[in-house]
């Protein structure tokens, strides 16, 4: 058996694929990386919501997967679109990261809590919508690139700090820039952050997807990221809608927590529910209705208006 893995071609995404390609060759599995480029990747001089969320980083990959080119792809599990078309389907999750966002910057006096007037740097629409929530003092610019491009616009003085998911820092071992880890109960981070997903065409051989998702989903994880997909997939939310979930267990019971912010940061919807880990897809459809409910539906509304 051999598992062709396609991947994007940016350390992050490399590291995400070797690191697939590593618990195959535990158990002995060949494979080999096939690099693809996405949209996302070529269009870096516009924002993520002005060339769309839909598969920005994953239609390429998509296309061939349908064409039996590669077997599996991997993608941060954040990247991918709320709901897949028939003919594919995520297979597996890997354990997860820790799923903090983070400050980034060679000042590490810096603190968003601190009253200070700065610049901060993101490509994040949800990141964006809660820093003006919750820091209006805080100037942001876009910032589009992979992780090597946005260091190099932070050195050349274009901000003062980055806004990133600390997993991908860590991933490329730049923790000594982290200046600040923010709570997740204030700046809840985006559905999936922290995890690799596996995407694969329903068409892949049933040995070969037993094999891979034996290898390399975690459970656990797994069983939080659906309760988050759901609720992100009723919200028909994507990388470009200020939408926010994480989900968390103990013993048998998973806890979502989850919001939507308006692009000002004006309005801030967050709510939690709780319930048996067998639930966790209808736990992610409640909290999302109940959100919608309760002003979701007008915030989300105003939000694709004006994107």
């Amino acid at each position: 058996m051999k598992i062709k893995i396609g991947t994007r071609s940016s350390r992050l995404a490399l590291w995400q694929a070797y690191y697939i390609q590593d618990l195959l060759k535990a158990a002995e599995v060949e494979s080999e990386l096939v690099l693809i480029e996405t949209k996302g990747d070529q269009i870096l001089d516009r924002s993520l919501s002005k060339i769309g969320s839909k598969g920005v980083f994953t239609q390429e990959l998509e296309d061939q997967l349908r064409a039996g080119t590669i077997d599996i792809a991997v993608h941060s599990a954040k990247d991918l679109q709320s709901s897949l078309p028939n003919d594919l389907a995520i297979i597996a999750f890997t354990e997860r990261e820790r799923v903090n966002d983070v400050l980034v910057s060679h000042d590490k006096s810096l603190s968003l809590t601190g009253g200070r007037e700065f610049v901060v740097g993101t490509s994040s629409t949800r990141r964006v919508a809660m820093l003006k929530h919750f820091c209006p003092h805080i100037t942001t610019v876009d910032m589009r690139g992979n992780l090597q491009t946005r260091l190099r616009k932070l050195e050349e003085g274009q901000c003062d700090a980055l806004l990133l998911a600390y997993a991908g820092v860590h991933r490329m071992e730049y923790d000594d820039l982290i200046a600040e880890y923010l709570p997740t109960q204030d700046f809840t981070p985006a559905v999936g952050q922290g995890s690799v997903a596996i995407e694969a065409a329903t068409s892949l051989p049933i040995d070969k997807l037993n094999t891979i998702r034996q290898l390399t989903n975690h459970a656990p994880t797994e069983a939080c990221l659906k309760a988050e997909r759901a609720f992100l997939r009723r919200l028909e939310g994507g990388c470009s809608i200020p939408v926010f979930g994480l989900a968390t267990l103990q013993d048998e019971e998973l806890t979502l927590t989850g919001g939507v912010v308006s692009l000002d940061g004006q309005e801030l919807l967050r709510e939690q529910f709780s319930g048996p880990l067998a639930d966790a897809e209808q736990i992610g459809h409640d909290l999302a209705e109940s959100l919608l409910a309760k002003g979701g539906d007008e915030i989300l509304r105003a939000v694709r208006q004006n994107l």
